[in-house]
Order: C-alpha cells, then structure tokens, then sequence
C-alpha cells in the first residue's frame, strides 16, 4: 500500500463515527492539514458540534497514525492520496468540496495526465456504443487520459476504446475493495494492469449505494479538461455530471443525434444551454487547446527547448517543421505532412503539452509567435 502520513490521518477521520468527509475536509480547512488536527490533542477543534466531540474522541482513540485498518486488504497496487498530497490531482483540488481522500488501486500517475470524462447511457444504442469507443480511443492516443464510471453502456465503452490506445481511469461508488458493477470484474483488472487507475472517495467496505453517484459524478468532471456526452435522457446521471462540469468551470461537449431518439435529447437539450456540438474528437482537441496550454505552464517544465524537441515523436517533429512560422489548419498540416487526421490530433496534443504549439481556434502556430 502506499500512502502518506497525512492520507492515514484522512482516513482515520473518514472512518470515526460521527466524521466523515464532510467533517474531514472541514478538519483540512480549520487545521491546515489532516496531521495537524491530531498534533495537540489538548487544544480545542475549530469546528462546530457534533464534529468537536467526534473529533476529539478520535483524538484521544488514535494517538499514532495507524495503517492496520487498511493493511488486511490484499489488493495489489492499492495506494492513498490526501488532500493535503503533492500528487493530488490539481484540476481536483479546485472544485468547491474535492473529496478530502482518494482511495485507488493502479497507477497513481494516471490522475496526473490531462483528461477527458466521456459519459453517457446505460442503456446505450449500438451506435453510442460504437461512437463512444471511437472517441475515446482517438483521445486517448492523442495523450488523454479517458475518465468515466465504469458503468454499463456508454461508460464501459468508453474505457475499453481507451484501452486500446492509452490510460484509462475509473471513478466507483463504493469502496475501492467492492467491484460494482460485478460483470465489470475484467474491465476493472484491465484498467488497472494497462497502467490506468480505479479511484473512488468511499472507505474500504462501502457497497454502492444511489446516493454515492452524484458525488462520484462530480469526481469524474473534477478530474478532467471537459466532459463529453455521447447519449443521454434529458433525466439522467451524464446531464447531472455535465452540469456539475460546468459548475466547476470545466468544458461540455455533446454529440447530437436524430430528433427521433429519446437518447439524443439529453445531448440536444445540453447545446441548447451553450455545450459545445462535436462530430470529432479534432473538435474537442481544438476546443481545449487553450486549457492544454495552462495545464503545461502550470507544470513549469524546465526542459530547455532543444531537449523538448528531441523528444519527440518523429510524427510531432514532422508537424513542427511542417508548421513554420506562419498559421496553419490541419488540412494545411495533413497536406504537408502526409500523415492520417487521428496521427496528426496525437501530435497536435504532444506538440501543445510540450508548450511549442499554440491553438488558436482550431488554426495552429509555434508558440510564442
């Protein structure tokens, strides 16, 4: 298991009758960190009742950090992030309540990736199936790390096209010992051994309940750049999430579909309220391009330039030269280059994360011109 100090801390508030993650995330605030509400027992919680009462006899039951509650789990590659981590998802760290710990089992490098959320329903079309797993296998090689809720329908398709082509990651209703839904067995296994990760906020032990997806919903969009609905009621967990995206500052895209489909109209009904309609993954890509460009100042790479660029990969080479000095579409880049629309999106995204090309509306430039 790997985990901090402070993720055991977390976890011992997550898990003390009378806490919780409410009570957890207020402790974080009040404190300044989950060790540092337990460093002087004596003082008084800053924290209304009943939480100060619950606290302190946390306090005086759990002296030391005590790993015990976690280690008679067997599962491999099980590891713990805190609030209070440096390898806490930052676009998660931002959201107004970000759960006060992550439970997961993979790779935990896999939150760190710039992601899409891809949703939809559970009682997909064959078409949204299909569609789904296009997308998200296209973003995926294009650098994205595809997040989705591991259900039926469109989230699985979704997971599976991303396996095909990248990292995956799954966030559950349950604790992360519980594998729901338990036809998913494989697909969770999968997941985690291609390098992707399985996360949820829920201790070990908790089975799914109704009311833990909207707060896993709200984790799926808090992870990711946007969130993309391929099929969706106007009643349904997709428009929920999407909603919340957009709470959280974050990018909708929709995919429309025929006026005749009851699985459209959550879709339709999110253009209508200002999502932005895609018909390719390319559209999504130019529409984050901006975002992808924080998200590489934010990292604050240190590479020199020339140590960047001989980096990378022979087709993001191939579009750098190709690009000049001057403004260019990908038409234009396809006709110089050669290579296929889904290679260039790839380079296009490799090019943008490593800060030498900036998308301007869907048209291209070296950075810094």
């Amino acid at each position: 298991m790997r985990s901090s100090r402070e993720a055991l801390r977390a976890h011992q508030l997550l898990s003390w009758p009378g806490l919780g993650a409410a009570a957890a995330l207020a402790c974080h605030r009040a404190f300044g960190g989950f060790e540092d509400a337990f460093t002087d027992a004596s003082a008084e919680p800053p924290l209304r009742e009943p939480w100060q009462t619950a606290l302190r006899a946390c306090r005086a039951a759990c002296p030391n950090a005590d790993p015990a509650p976690l280690a008679a789990l067997s599962l491999p590659d099980l590891f713990l992030l805190s609030l209070s981590d440096p390898d806490y998802p930052a676009l998660l760290r931002e959201i107004p309540s970000p759960p006060p710990l992550l439970y997961g089992q993979g790779d935990p490098l896999a939150l760190a990736l710039p992601a899409i959320a891809l949703v939809g329903s559970r009682s997909a079309s064959q078409g949204g199936l299909e569609t789904a797993a296009r997308f998200a296998a296209e973003l995926a090689a294009g650098g994205f790390a595809i997040v989705s809720g591991l259900a039926l329908g469109i989230d699985a398709a979704a997971h599976r096209g991303a396996l095909a082509q990248g990292i995956t990651v799954a966030v559950v209703g349950c604790g992360v010992d519980r594998i729901y839904p338990r036809q998913h067995q494989a697909l969770w296994q999968e997941i985690v051994a291609a390098g992707g990760a399985v996360v949820t906020e829920f201790p070990p032990g908790t089975p799914p309940r109704a009311e833990h997806f909207p707060r896993r919903n709200r984790i799926i969009s808090g992870l990711s750049l946007g969130v993309l609905v391929v099929e969706a009621a106007v009643r349904s967990g997709s428009l929920i999430t999407a909603r919340q995206a957009l709470g959280q500052g974050r990018e909708v895209f929709a995919i429309p579909g025929s006026i005749h489909s009851p699985l459209a109209r959550g879709c339709h009904q999110l253009i209508r309220e200002g999502a932005t309609l895609v018909e390719t993954p390319a559209d999504i890509v130019a529409e984050l391009g901006g975002l992808l460009a924080l998200k590489h100042r934010e990292a604050a790479p240190v590479d020199p330039p020339s140590a960047v660029v001989a980096g990378l990969s022979g087709a993001a080479a191939a579009v750098l030269a190709a690009l000049g000095h001057e403004l260019a579409d990908a038409d234009l880049l396809i006709a110089r280059t050669g290579i296929a629309v889904a290679e260039l999106t790839s380079a296009l995204v490799e090019l943008e994360l490593a800060g030498l090309v900036e998308n301007r509306g869907g048209v291209y430039l070296r950075a810094g011109r």
